[in-house]
């Protein structure tokens, strides 16, 4: 992980706790940036999204315990990271995406991924994060369900609606 940036800058801030961020970084930096790679698409917004979720559990109140937290957490995160990263993106823009052929070819390939990522982006954030989490990350429903604090089946009827959601929408470009 030679790419990531140093933590120097990052260790300068004060910590409210006494967790050691070098220890917590090494322990789930790279499911960070994978989570956040395979979201965003881009090794430097994945390093973006890296530095945002560190700094925020850097700047965590004073009785969170960062080290407790599982790596489910850190995925988590990274995908809310990665994704308000994308919807700044989107709201952003200044092209229109041309419309795709059902026939995709190689070369439209991109382009396909990149209308799937503004419609996930378009979506609630918490249905966006629980995709990505699911399809992206391959978390199971009953890990989603004990990380949302919901039932499984009901993981599992919100999975459905986001997918015709997100079938709908790529279905109109």
């Amino acid at each position: 992980m030679g790419t990531f940036q140093s933590l120097a800058n990052v260790q300068s801030i004060t910590m409210t706790s006494s967790t050691n961020i070098s220890e917590l970084y090494e322990r789930h930096s790279y499911a960070v940036y994978r989570t956040a790679l395979r979201v965003t698409g881009n090794p430097a917004d994945a390093e973006d999204v890296l530095q945002t979720v560190f700094l925020r559990i850097l700047k965590r109140e004073k009785g969170s315990e960062p080290e407790s937290m599982p790596e489910a957490y850190f995925r988590r995160a990274a995908a809310n990271a990665a994704l308000d990263l994308l919807r700044r993106r989107v709201s952003h823009a200044e092209t229109e995406l041309k419309e795709t052929s059902p026939h995709v070819s190689t070369e439209d390939q991109s382009l396909l991924k990149e209308e799937l990522r503004q419609a996930i982006a378009a979506l609630d954030k918490d249905d966006a994060v629980l995709f990505l989490l699911r399809y992206i990350e391959g978390l199971s429903n009953g890990e989603l369900a004990s990380l949302f604090g919901q039932e499984k089946n009901n993981i599992a009827v919100r999975l459905h609606r986001i997918r015709q959601s997100l079938q709908a929408v790529m279905e109109r470009h």
